[in-house]
């Protein structure tokens, strides 16, 4: 194998990862490592793939053990079996992390929008053994919901170009605060993400499955927030107030001009911050 290409940051994270996988329905569930120190695990987004972490992962593996699964039915993972929930989801990443982190060590959990949900039932079920949940634009708070602007979609025929158009104006409308910031990489991202999303997570998303499961959280609970996350707004106060009920302690940070992929859009202050919530 020759030298990561530099220039190419899926490629050169992807050269330099430990790969692990577990039972995950008819397949497997793939996990992605690097680094060594306190493990951290990174659960990204529905319609998504490890890469929603793509700006965070080098910064976080300079001293961390950083490991970023594909949810099933997600990225290179398999579909799980049907019917599947929010709890059957996390089952199976409570049944993989064996595998990837050591039986003495007490990963973190950092969870973005349907990772947070999937983090905070895992993080509910392994009590001590977990260090922390960082929740990250998570939803699974229930009502009242924000009102969504439709997302274009694509149509038969429609060219690689064409593609590229509708997926920049989906994460303008979606991911990011400003449009300006959707650049190239994020455009590619999204459009190998949604190629392969197979299930449906926005249904578990909209219910209160994330709300029911914090109060049996053990672990220091810290929430992340785009101020401007059309996820969230015009809702954020009522969405804090409900985490607040069921962890009182939790560390609110709202990160100002920021959208719904805030460690995308805000790389740069929000690795800092992480850091902190992961020190504290």
């Amino acid at each position: 194998m020759g030298p990561p290409n530099q220039t190419d940051p899926v490629a050169a994270l992807e050269a330099t990862c430990r790969r692990a996988a577990t039972p995950c329905g008819d397949g497997t569930l793939v996990w992605r490592c690097w680094g060594a120190g306190p493990p951290v695990v990174l659960l990204h987004g529905g319609y998504g793939a490890w890469t929603h972490w793509i700006r965070n992962i080098a910064a976080l593996a300079a001293d961390h053990s950083v490991i970023a699964p594909d949810l099933p039915g997600l990225g290179d993972s398999a579909m799980p079996a049907e019917p599947y929930t929010a709890e059957s989801l996390a089952a199976m990443l409570v049944d993989g992390l064996p595998a990837v982190v050591s039986d003495d060590a007490r990963p973190a959990l950092v969870g973005f929008s349907f990772g947070g949900i999937l983090g905070g039932h895992v993080a509910a079920r392994l009590g001590k053994r977990i260090r922390a949940l960082v929740l990250v634009g998570a939803g699974g708070f229930g009502p009242p919901q924000p009102p969504m602007s439709d997302l274009r979609r694509a149509e038969p025929g429609m060219d690689a170009a064409a593609l590229a158009r509708l997926q920049r104006d989906n994460l303008g409308i979606l991911m990011f605060a400003d449009p300006a910031h959707v650049d190239d990489l994020a455009v590619r991202l999204q459009l190998a993400h949604t190629a392969r999303a197979r299930i449906r997570s926005r249904p578990i998303a909209w219910t209160d499955t994330l709300r029911r499961a914090l109060p049996a959280v053990t672990a220091p609970v810290s929430a992340v927030w785009g101020e401007r996350d059309v996820t969230a707004q015009p809702y954020l106060a009522e969405r804090i107030a409900m985490l607040r009920e069921a962890q009182p302690d939790a560390r609110i940070e709202i990160m100002g001009g920021a959208g719904h992929w805030v460690q995308y859009e805000a790389a740069d202050r929000f690795n800092p911050l992480l850091r902190t919530l992961l020190a504290d």
